[in-house]
């Protein structure tokens, strides 16, 4: 590579890293003042993929939102039916790079939820049943959507209308969820099924009855973490 092209490449590189920084949305600044809630040490990265709606959007404390993330409710910038609180995020949560949560009626996301990348949750869908109109012109119906508070979303995973995941709850990576999943469990597959669930007195068990012991809390395992 050429001198020129050398300085020219790292140019760029630094002018990218700087505008990443500065187009960052946190509080105080314009872009989240649309939000209905940007919680005190909350950061959603630059750029955004897509973000509408913001008004009906609430983001807890100190959480992590990735770039290229589509935080949207409603149908359009101008959809006059949008709910005050469509998409809630807790705290401490982190949603990895291109995420989409897609609200129109109700996303609930819980305290302490980490996504992975490339996740994607909506409580809506489209229709089929109608014979002569095209499929994306047919909207489902609205079917809130709940991920509670301490779970794990794996890379790629899809959450369809109407999921209820509980808390603790571990989804593996691709995996397609639809219905209610307990707490403390761990699902995986298209659809999803699970695959461990934590027994009390006993530890967490698969179908076949393999069991996998219950550890210590971390501030025993890793006292030197705890509260950093």
């Amino acid at each position: 590579m050429k001198r020129r092209e050398r300085w020219i490449n790292a140019g760029v590189q630094v002018a990218w890293t700087w505008l990443q920084r500065a187009g960052e949305i946190v509080p105080g600044t314009r872009a989240a003042d649309g939000f209905g809630t940007l919680g005190a040490g909350s950061a959603i990265g630059f750029p955004m993929a897509t973000l509408m709606g913001a008004r009906s959007i609430h983001v807890g404390e100190r959480t992590l939102i990735g770039r290229q993330v589509t935080l949207s409710v409603g149908y359009g910038p101008d959809d006059p039916g949008v709910p005050e609180r469509g998409l809630v995020i807790g705290d401490r949560c982190v949603v990895g790079a291109r995420t989409s949560l897609t609200a129109h009626e109700s996303i609930v996301v819980g305290d302490d939820v980490w996504f992975g990348q490339d996740v994607f949750v909506s409580d809506a869908s489209h229709g089929y049943q109608e014979l002569e109109a095209p499929i994306g012109l047919q909207l489902g119906e609205h079917q809130p959507v709940s991920i509670g508070a301490g779970s794990w979303i794996g890379h790629g995973a899809i959450i369809l209308p109407g999921t209820t995941i509980g808390e603790n709850v571990v989804v593996a990576a691709g995996s397609v969820v639809r219905g209610v999943v307990e707490d403390r469990a761990v699902v995986g597959g298209a659809p999803a099924r699970v695959l461990r669930r934590f027994e009390p007195m006993v530890g967490w068990v698969t179908p076949g009855g393999d069991v996998r012991p219950v550890l210590p809390p971390l501030a025993v395992r890793y006292p030197e973490s705890v509260g950093t």
